[in-house]
């Protein structure tokens, strides 16, 4: 579903990536790992459309990419959820889920009765402000509203952050389940090692903005993924 290859990515007069190369296949979670600052975030910002790559190739769904805006990528199938969530705190959960048709035909218009399915507290709670969420409740919704999109290939940065043990399992649960129905791509950067070791198929570790580990599960050990996110 993704293929990047030999990405670099500038900011301001800083380099920040160095000729990354990534794959994600369908119905697999790939796991970015490594330890803060090394570029993770930059990445899954690059795949996004948020930052424009300066070099290398990005294919998605077999389709060269060129430069678009995120929601260009967005309405190609590309699904963000950001670190520190994002949403919308002055509107009402069902509203910052209707933020995501934007990306859809009109007639496509209606939260799928999955969403609620997948997270019973935004049904819930439809009506009130994403701001009066909990910081586990907002991360639900923001994994809805990225999937009120349809994406084919899903951006996690951090879902457990600053999540409390109950949604944490839930939320893995629900990468479980997505990963499971082989409909898309998941590549989820996570600093919670035993979560992310529990989801991943595959596992790629920057260091320093550079590739230095990259392998299926049934290639690297437990050790080696380890030793890549502690300092």
């Amino acid at each position: 579903m993704l293929e990047i290859r030999d990405l670099c990515l500038h900011y301001r007069q800083s380099q920040i990536l160095y000729d990354v190369s990534l794959d994600a296949e369908k119905g697999h979670v790939t796991c970015l790992m490594g330890t803060n600052g090394v570029g993770k975030t930059s990445l899954l910002k690059a795949i996004s459309g948020t930052h424009h790559r300066t070099s290398g190739t990005y294919r998605l769904d077999g389709e060269e990419v060129g430069k678009p805006a995120p929601h260009v990528l967005a309405a190609s199938g590309v699904g963000y959820v950001p670190q520190g969530r994002m949403i919308f705190p002055l509107l009402t959960v069902k509203e910052n889920l209707e933020t995501g048709f934007a990306c859809l035909p009109r007639a496509d218009h209606a939260v799928p009765d999955e969403i609620y399915e997948l997270f019973p507290v935004l049904k819930d709670m439809q009506g009130r402000r994403g701001g009066d969420l909990s910081g586990g409740q907002q991360q639900q919704l923001a994994i809805g509203r990225a999937l009120i999109t349809r994406p084919k290939l899903l951006l996690l940065d951090e879902p457990t952050e600053g999540i409390q043990p109950n949604i944490i399992q839930q939320i893995g649960r629900v990468i479980a389940y997505l990963r499971d129905q082989g409909t898309m791509a998941i590549v989820l950067v996570e600093q919670y090692f035993d979560f992310a070791y529990g989801l991943a198929d595959h596992f790629v570790a920057l260091e320093r903005g550079r590739v230095t580990l990259d392998g299926p599960r049934s290639d690297v050990t437990r050790e080696e993924i380890f030793g890549k996110v502690t300092v």
